[in-house]
């Protein structure tokens, strides 16, 4: 039974570390329902991958290799890239056959440069400024949306992380800025918001580790845990708490403890003089992609369990990127891979690469349903969005562009449904529908949107 009630801001803190706690039941009010207390506001994972997807080739459309055949609840994932998804699919809302129109070219002089203005197209869905200046110009992003109206209930408002480098060589071309390729999110239409590539960056941020990179430097040079500078507050707590939450918190602990153990493996390593398939890389980022996206995963679901923050964009790949992929079974460069010159055989080979990158969402989404959120789990209470500005790559379209939803968002969204919009639709409306989803009633437009797209019912129902 627990003891004492306690703050659910209350925080463990130690030299340059402050620790936030996930829920427990000491933290909810004398007579209260634990489940009514979960996490207040449903959380929010914005993931885009670029390249768009071989199901919106024709031959990719006839072979359902992206969005499965049938609408409705009786879908099957096994044709298509989703198909690792399969365990989820009561948790899996697809979305086919919507449109990003803003990310094509309107004017001569940005035909051409579809890959460097895309991603700043994908959670605006607004048209940005061609320009290699300052005087940037996209909108704000949905992700900053939800920021702007509920990011201050947390410590942190938002984290946005990425994968690749930024700024890298022939990131900039066809007159757009850099930043257009560097970030998805926005927090106004002339504000671009950096990103963070490096695990132990973002463990940083998220467990107030040092306030200067000097002072992280020094902490890291210690070669101590971060649990063992709280060690006397969290014995002192453990003590005020009953059986449930000591449980509770020991396995928050262990994972951050886990947590910071892979990534002061991958320093280990990459400071040993090993030769690196990443050699520029910073020394907190893995030469693998699975090790580095499942890394930025675990600190979301850390993030979300402690309620830190509950505002993410998560960029996994970068435009025009020719990394491989060798999990994959492609030994063909990511951007090249996408060229396929509309050949099935090479088109089949794309849609492998497809099937790899949403492969790494089980991870994530198995460790939201696996963590406690009050009575109920974080993958009830968060919506996690996973899509591309981008539909056929190799000719550069936005038309059938890839996006699906995970999760219950707090039961605004059902789940266990595909849902194909009609030709035209922009992807826009189903994002207006998202943001709704998500608390922000009072946002009527989004980007080019033109109407709500429903995401519970198929349309012209109202129980799907």
């Amino acid at each position: 039974m627990t003891k004492k009630h306690i703050s659910r801001r209350a925080v463990l803190r130690g030299m340059g570390v402050t620790m936030a706690l996930p829920l427990l039941e000491a933290m909810v009010p004398a007579r209260t329902v634990f489940a009514k207390t979960a996490g207040g506001r449903v959380r929010l994972a914005a993931i885009e991958m670029v390249h768009g997807s071989a199901g919106a080739t024709k031959f990719g459309l006839q072979k359902n290799l992206w969005s499965p055949a049938a609408v409705g609840r009786d879908f099957d994932l096994a044709p298509t890239a989703l198909a690792p998804l399969e365990p989820f699919r009561d948790y899996l809302t697809i979305v086919s056959n919507t449109d990003v129109r803003n990310a094509e070219a309107f004017e001569l002089p940005e035909i051409g440069g579809d890959h460097f203005r895309s991603s700043s197209v994908f959670l605006t869905q607004s048209h940005p400024l061609q320009t290699q200046g300052s005087g940037v110009r996209a909108g704000i992003s949905l992700d900053q949306v939800y920021a702007r109206k509920f990011g201050q209930e947390t410590p942190i408002p938002s984290m946005q992380l990425c994968i690749e480098a930024v700024d890298q060589a022939g990131g900039c071309s066809y007159g757009y800025s850099c930043v257009y390729t560097d970030t998805i999110s926005w927090a106004g239409p002339n504000s671009p918001l950096p990103m963070i590539r490096d695990p132990r960056l973002a463990f940083d941020q998220l467990f107030g580790v040092g306030a200067t990179p000097q002072e992280r430097a020094a902490r890291r040079a210690e070669d101590k845990s971060i649990l063992d500078l709280i060690s006397g507050q969290l014995s002192r707590l453990n003590q005020e708490l009953g059986a449930a939450d000591r449980v509770r918190l020991a396995s928050y602990m262990d994972e951050v403890r886990e947590i910071e153990r892979r990534i002061q493996k991958v320093e280990a390593y990459n400071k040993s003089g090993e030769v690196r398939e990443m050699p520029a890389a910073p020394i907190g980022v893995p030469d693998s992609f699975d090790e580095h996206v499942a890394l930025m995963f675990d600190l979301q679901v850390l993030a979300f369990a402690s309620d830190s923050t509950r505002v993410f964009s998560f960029k996994m790949g970068r435009d025009a990127s020719s990394r491989v992929y060798p999990s994959s079974g492609v030994t063909t460069g990511f951007h090249p891979a996408s060229h396929h010159g509309d050949r099935e055989d090479r088109i089949l080979e794309f849609n492998k690469i497809n099937k790899y990158h949403v492969g790494m969402l089980p991870y994530f989404l198995k460790k939201l349903k696996d963590t406690p959120d009050g009575d109920s789990n974080l993958l009830d209470n968060t919506m996690v969005i996973y899509g591309s500005p981008m539909g056929d790559s190799n000719i550069h379209n936005h038309k059938r562009c890839p996006l699906f939803f995970a999760g219950k968002a707090g039961g605004n969204l059902k789940g266990g449904l595909h849902l194909k919009a009609p030709d035209g639709t922009p992807m826009a409306n189903a994002l207006l529908t998202a943001i709704h989803a998500l608390g922000l009633d009072d946002v009527h437009t989004f980007g080019d949107s033109t109407d709500e797209f429903g995401l519970t019912a198929l349309p012209g129902s109202t129980v799907a």
